[in-house]
């Protein structure tokens, strides 16, 4: 189990790495004294794509990482149940009468 929440962990990093560098390329394509061109806007494309990409890894992630995280809550002891009274005790048997006559 905290394997697998470490391995998400890491997933999360990289994916908000992935965020803040795909972020700070596209602010610096459309930095308002460049002018954007043929070429630019491929750049724009795919970095708009990765980032996308990047917030859907993450947000998967961690969803994942806070199930497996609600999975590990204690569950409540469940209240005591009263206590049930014991079976009666059952007769004991008669012994069998002998069909013999007495003499």
């Amino acid at each position: 189990m905290l394997s697998a929440l470490l391995g998400m962990h890491d997933g999360l990093v990289l994916a908000e790495r992935s965020i803040d560098f795909h972020r700070d390329h596209l602010a610096r394509l459309i930095h308002p004294e460049r002018q954007i061109g043929r070429h630019e806007v491929s750049h724009l494309l795919d970095g708009s794509r990765r980032i996308a990409e990047a917030v859907a890894v993450r947000d998967t992630q961690a969803k994942s990482a806070l199930a497996v995280l609600q999975s590990l809550a204690r569950v409540p002891t469940p209240a005591p149940s009263p206590p049930t009274p014991s079976p009666p005790v059952p007769a004991l048997p008669l012994p069998a009468q002998s069909t013999a006559h007495s003499r």
